[in-house]
């Protein structure tokens, strides 16, 4: 069998170089698309969260998830580019990945409902980083909202890692979704106190703090007579903000007034009657 040469080299060494040459290209060819993909995925991730943080009334929240979603599109569109580059029928691969996601995805219902409750909160945003809340029986402050969980900070700084699919199915109780809230105490006094006194002391220590508001209307009322003592409810409007604060200084305050208007706070006595026998 005669070999055909060519500037000293067997055509079968030519098919080999030119087979190498072409998978060299192809390789190339492969990592600059999979470079250019992720760089124009991080740019158009970058360009949507830059859109939501520019404007105060746009949820950060939604960008952040719409700009993962679009980083994550262009990157898959870069890894069929680099299929065909090496002459992998996508068509087939579609089906095949369509197949395999069908099989993990019964294998993986827990995970799947976390991204699916992930999706609802995202869009219908109950919830947003920043805020005060009560999740499924936790509270604290979120710090992070992903397609699996939210994070919370509790009000002792502990990190709480709650399931997505817990929060969308649980009543979420958020204090920081209305700029205003109201505070509410019970004070008991004896009923030999001066009611009238006892009230005007309440209502001037509460109304002279800065941080109660006039509007609504506060509400200062007796509202119950218990065994040992005269109680009255009040009711002050204030910021969201100070709320914790407020009530928590408030109660010593008004303590504090009535001893020095001289009104009497009652106490749980028991008296012991000793029978001789």
């Amino acid at each position: 069998m005669n070999t055909v040469i060519w500037d000293g080299k067997s055509l079968s060494d030519l098919l080999t170089i030119e087979f190498l040459a072409s998978a060299v290209g192809n390789v190339l060819a492969a990592i600059a698309i999979l470079i250019v993909g992720f760089i124009v995925g991080g740019w158009v991730r970058r360009r949507l969260v830059g859109l939501g943080g520019k404007h105060a009334h746009l949820d950060i929240t939604l960008f952040n998830f719409l700009g993962n979603v679009a980083r994550y599109i262009v990157i898959g569109f870069a890894f069929l580019f680099v299929l065909n580059t090496f002459g992998v029928q996508t068509t087939s691969f579609v089906a095949v990945i369509g197949a395999a996601g069908l099989a993990i995805g019964l294998a993986l219902q827990g995970t799947l409902s976390n991204v699916a409750a992930g999706v609802m909160i995202v869009f219908f945003r109950p919830i947003k980083i920043g805020e005060f809340v009560e999740v499924n029986g936790q509270m604290g402050t979120i710090k992070d909202i992903t397609l699996n969980f939210i994070e919370l900070a509790s009000v002792n700084n502990v990190q709480i890692i709650i399931p997505n699919s817990q929060v969308w199915g649980n009543t979420i109780v958020n204090y920081s979704s209305y700029d205003t809230r109201r505070a509410e105490w019970t004070f008991g006094v004896g009923y030999g106190a001066n009611l009238q006194l006892a009230e005007q002391t309440i209502r001037d220590t509460i109304m002279a703090d800065e941080r109660s508001m006039t509007a609504p209307e506060p509400f200062f009322q007796v509202n119950n007579l218990n065994a040992s003592s005269v109680d009255f409810l009040v009711r002050v409007w204030c910021k969201s903000s100070d709320y914790f604060a407020y009530q928590a200084d408030m109660k010593r305050k008004v303590k504090e007034a009535l001893d020095a208007a001289g009104v009497d706070i009652p106490f749980p006595t028991r008296t012991i009657v000793q029978v001789e026998g």
